[in-house]
This record gives structure tokens, C-alpha cells and sequence, in this order.
């Protein structure tokens, strides 16, 4: 670090993106990615007059695309908020709703613990139970934000509805956050709780179930305060934080939303393929609702599976906490490509 950083940050322990190595090709498994590409409607957005008006600047408001996922998720344009990828959403809402303190579980998105860390708010890691679930005791009758990614990550267990409303109504003076990065593969989104609980703020993303991690778009809905909220800090910020591409074609991907649900079917058909080779060969794998999975095994290591993994060309996630250090966390890619996962992880357990 330069002497001229910040001191209050020097303390700061950045996020760590799963790794993107460029040596060789890879079966890409290890940043919750989609296997399938964008729409056809999504690559026709991107023609040649959205590539002449790049000399213009962007609509602030995303007029069209809120219309478009308004529609979608039946509310008002005044109820929906678009930034740059979920992770721009998160980071402000940590700012707007958090001064009172933040509450997330001990394993989750790593990101939580980093945004709090960088606006200087007061934390608690609610410690996940035995079994990797979210006991939501803990999380009622606080005088906090509440933060809960659902499914979770890296773990992939889904919370029902009535647990979140159990949350919701025991905080009823501060904002509960659902983070629904993987809610399409076979969770239940809490978007329609929104009507009724003015404090809950629900976000998303285009990067998982949309095929759209590399156009960095992400959305919230909430009541209209809340969006309101968010869009002060937006405005302070960034007002152009979502470029006119990506506001193309993320309203491209609104209307072919067909597309992307039957791919999140292929998805959990292969995920459950998945799932049952890899307990056929004796590894612990935890009841996903997300396009991963966390597993492990007592005949190798984590850290050693996910070496040989790599010799072979393919890329999964590991991670070095105590409690989680014999797991990996798995996407689930194209049938062809978690097939020739299961073979290699058969030629590895068999060597």
C-alpha cells in the first residue's frame, strides 16, 4: 500500500473472485457461471444503432428495463432498482441500512464481511448450525440490517418462505436483506413478501440464471422508500452505473425469460446427475437449490481434489476456512461437462 492510502483501510481484507487462469483452456466449474449462452433477442440488442449511440450517455432511471421487470415481477417501476451487478446493490444497501450494525451468517458470501468492513459498520457472523443450515433464532428481534443469502453460498441450502417471514416480522424497525443470486434453480423468491413487509429489500442478478456475468447487471425490489433509498446513494455515486448495452440487453434477456428458466431446468436435471454419481463414490454432498454444488469426500482432501482437478483442466472452488476446508464447491455446467467431472474425480479417487 501507498502512504497516501486511506488508514482507516489499511486493515481492509479485499473479496477474492474465483480464479480466471488463461494458460490453458478449462471446464470452467468454479464461478457459478452459466453453461448456456445469452438469447437469441439478447445478441440481436446488440446492433449496430446500440453501438452507434455508445457516444451518448446511458438512461439514468433504466426507464425501459425497470418497465420490462416490473412487468415481469408484477409491481411498479417505482419498486425495482438496477446497478451494476448484485454486488453494487449489496454495497449500497450496506451503506443506506447499515449503521446500526449488520447480521450475516459465519459462512457465506464473502463480500458481506468486506462491505461492512469498508464503511466502518458494526458486525456479527451468526454461526451456521451442524448440518450447514440457517437457524433464523438469531436473526429475530434485532435492532439491525439483516443480511441472509438464500439459497445460501457456498453451501447452497434454501430457506423457505416462512422462515424469512419468521425474520421479517420479528424486525419489523430494520431492513432485512435477501440476497437471491441463485433463487432460479430451485428456490422460492420472497419478491411477492415485498407488498407486504415494507423492510424487506430482495436482490438478484443476471449473472447466474440470465447468462449475463460478464454485462455486470443486477436488480432489487423493495417498497418504494427502500428503491428510493438506494437510488440517493446512486446518484451520490454513480447516476450512469449501468451502461447502455448492458440495459439493452438485459431488457432483451426480461422478454426471452422462457429461455433462461427452461436452461435453470437443464441446470437441476444435471445437478441432480451430479449429486448422485458423486455419493456413488462416497462424497458428502449438502441439498442444493443453486447451480452448485458443496461436496467432499473422505478419500482425498479438498485442497488435494481441487489440485488434481486442475491438473486435468478443470476448475473448481475451494475454499481455507477451518470448517469448510474438505468441501468444494462445485457448478453445475453443461451435461457433457459434469460428465467428464465424474470421470475425472473416478480416475483420481481410482489413482
Amino acid at each position: 500500500m501507498s502512504r497516501f492510502f486511506n488508514p482507516r483501510l489499511t486493515s481492509l481484507e479485499a473479496y477474492t473472485p474465483g480464479e480466471q487462469p488463461r494458460d490453458r483452456t478449462y471446464i470452467k466449474l468454479n464461478t457459478n457461471e452459466s453453461p448456456y449462452p445469452p438469447s437469441r433477442g439478447v445478441r440481436r440488442a446488440m446492433d449496430r444503432q446500440a453501438l452507434d449511440d455508445l457516444r451518448l450517455y446511458c438512461d439514468p432511471n433504466a426507464t425501459v428495463l425497470k418497465e420490462k421487470l416490473a412487468k415481469l415481477y408484477d409491481k411498479e417501476p417505482s419498486q425495482i432498482f438496477v446497478a451494476n451487478g448484485s454486488d453494487d446493490i449489496l454495497n449500497f444497501a450496506f451503506l443506506a441500512f447499515g449503521a446500526e450494525g449488520v447480521l450475516f451468517p459465519d459462512i457465506s458470501y464473502g463480500f458481506y464481511e468486506v462491505f461492512a468492513n469498508l464503511h466502518s459498520l458494526p458486525y456479527e457472523k451468526i454461526p451456521l448450525q451442524q448440518d450447514f443450515s440457517i437457524d433464523v433464532k438469531p436473526y429475530c428481534g434485532q435492532k439491525r440490517m439483516v443480511v441472509i443469502a438464500n439459497p445460501n453460498a457456498p453451501t447452497g441450502i434454501a430457506l423457505p418462505l416462512r422462515k424469512i417471514q419468521q425474520i421479517l416480522e420479528a424486525n419489523p424497525d430494520n431492513v432485512v436483506l435477501i440476497d437471491e443470486a441463485y433463487v432460479d434453480f430451485g428456490g422460492e423468491s420472497c419478491a411477492k413478501l415485498t407488498e407486504k413487509y415494507p423492510n424487506l429489500l430482495c436482490v438478484q442478478t443476471f449473472s447466474k440464471s440470465r447468462s449475463m456475468a460478464g454485462a455486470r447487471l443486477g436488480f432489487a425490489i423493495g417498497s418504494p422508500e427502500l428503491i428510493a433509498d438506494l437510488e440517493t446513494i446512486k446518484y451520490s455515486t454513480n447516476p450512469y452505473n449501468v451502461n447502455a448495452l448492458t440495459q439493452k440487453a438485459g431488457a432483451a434477456a426480461v422478454e426471452d425469460n422462457g429461455y433462461y428458466m427452461r436452461n435453470c431446468r437443464k441446470i437441476i436435471k444435471s445437478r441432480l446427475y451430479t449429486k448422485k454419481e458423486l455419493e456413488k463414490l462416497g462424497f458428502t454432498v449438502l441439498p442444493s437449490k443453486a447451480n452448485f454444488l458443496f461436496a467432499k469426500s473422505d478419500k482425498i482432501g479438498g485442497m488435494e481434489l481441487y489440485l488434481r482437478l486442475k491438473e486435468k483442466g478443470i476448475l473448481v472452488r475451494h475454499f481455507e476456512k477451518n470448517r469448510i476446508c474438505d468441501y468444494n464447491r462445485i457448478t453445475i455446467g453443461s451435461q457433457k461437462e459434469m460428465e467428464a467431472f465424474i470421470a475425472a474425480v473416478e480416475e483420481i479417487l481410482g489413482a
